[in-house]
C-alpha cells in the first residue's frame, strides 16, 4: 500500500506517517520503482499502535521503548506492565494537579460578581498577589 493508503487506514495524516519514520518508530518503507513509499499490514499495526499509545498519554520516547519491547516477543511482559504502571501513576499525578488547578479557579469564578471596575475584580487581584 502507499503512504496515502497506510495514513487513511491508520486514520493519521501523511506527514504524521513521515515524521513517525523520521523518528525511526516505523521502520524506512521499502520504496517502488517509482520511488513511491510501500508499506504493508505489519506497517499498519505498527501505526495503528502508535496511534493507540499517544491516545493513552505515552510520549513518542515511551512509545518506541514499547515498541522495542513488543518486537521482543517470547519475553517477559513484566517490563510493559511496569510501564504502563509508571504511564498510569504519571496521569493521576496529573489528574491531581488539573483538580487542584479546578478548584481554585472554580473559587475565583465564584467569588468573581462579574461587573464593576477592574480594579476590583477578585481574579486579577488575586492573579496578581505574590506567590505564597
Amino acid at each position: 500500500m502507499n503512504i496515502g493508503q497506510l495514513a487513511r487506514q491508520a486514520g493519521v495524516p501523511i506527514d504524521t506517517v513521515r515524521y513517525y519514520e523520521r523518528q525511526h518508530l516505523l521502520p524506512t518503507a521499502q520504496r517502488s520503482a517509482g520511488g513511491y513509499r510501500v508499506f504493508n499490514d505489519t506497517d499498519l499495526t505498527r501505526l495503528r499502535f502508535i496511534r493507540r499509545a499517544k491516545a493513552l498519554g505515552f510520549t513518542l520516547e515511551e512509545i518506541g521503548e514499547l515498541l522495542a519491547l513488543s518486537d521482543q516477543r517470547g519475553q517477559d511482559m513484566a517490563q510493559v506492565r511496569e510501564a504502563a504502571v509508571l504511564k498510569l501513576q504519571d496521569i493521576e499525578q496529573r489528574v491531581a494537579e488539573l483538580q487542584r488547578m479546578h478548584a481554585a479557579l472554580e473559587q475565583l469564578v465564584d467569588a468573581c460578581p462579574g461587573h464593576g471596575g477592574l480594579e476590583q475584580c477578585p481574579i486579577l487581584g488575586a492573579l496578581a498577589e505574590p506567590h505564597r
